[in-house]
């Protein structure tokens, strides 16, 4: 029998987190149940961080090359990527004038 994962969907944390915070927000609480509420809140907020995380690595961008192709590229702190926005930006002001 194969393993289930134990990592719950981002959809699925976010929205827990979403009524965690509703619920201490609503003050009505004792200040036990406030304590417990606000430790799972801070689990929760960061499993959603180390998630956003993961999918900002998993992203990349098609950037065309010199040849008139595309590439597929990183996301992160990629040169290509910053002079191509450059670029396509002073292509913007440019058919503005």
């Amino acid at each position: 029998m194969a393993k289930k994962s134990k990592t719950k969907p981002f959809e699925e944390i976010y929205q827990r987190l979403e009524q965690v915070v509703s619920q201490l927000e609503s003050g009505d609480l004792p200040l036990e149940k406030s304590l417990e509420l606000f430790e799972e809140g801070m689990r929760l907020s960061e499993q959603c961080r180390e998630a956003l995380k993961s999918a900002e690595k998993r992203l990349k961008v098609l950037v065309k090359n010199e040849s008139g192709g595309f590439n597929l590229e990183e996301l992160q702190d990629n040169p290509t990527v910053r002079k191509t926005k450059a670029n396509r930006e002073e292509k913007t002001i440019l058919e503005r004038l």
